[in-house]
């Protein structure tokens, strides 16, 4: 119906604070870890994460006649008696997406820094 509406709200927001931290990041030369990942990199990987996920989600509703081209766009929010459905959804199935994918992006972080971490300390030792 509409769970994908919830990570694009996320990846609005994220993208947002993205170039945020990437203007910050280049007025003050800073903000690296000592590997040289930065945050503005690291949410990088999260929008795009966030919006690949909702861009095939939002093809799979199409596809299957949920998405519509004119108003309300969601044949969902034809129906009163789906509405609640929808929402339910969002909540339930939307929701866990969103969790997931950013539970995801926090590992492949962890990992990132971990690796980059290792790889200077060797260039150090050597």
């Amino acid at each position: 119906m509409a769970c994908f509406l919830v990570p694009m709200g996320e990846a609005i927001v994220t993208t947002v604070v993205q170039k945020v931290v990437e203007k910050k990041e280049r007025g003050a030369q800073g903000g690296t870890s000592p590997a040289g990942l930065t945050w503005g990199r690291k949410l990088g990987w999260l929008n795009r994460l966030l919006w690949g996920g909702v861009l095939l989600l939002a093809f799979e509703h199409w596809w299957h006649g949920e998405i519509v081209p004119w108003p309300p766009f969601l044949t969902a929010m034809a129906n009163p008696a789906d509405v609640g459905p929808m929402f339910y959804e969002m909540a339930t199935i939307g929701t866990g997406m969103a969790v997931l994918v950013t539970v995801v992006w926090l590992v492949m972080v962890v990992i990132a820094e971990r690796k980059a971490a290792s790889a200077v300390r060797l260039g150090t030792d050597a």
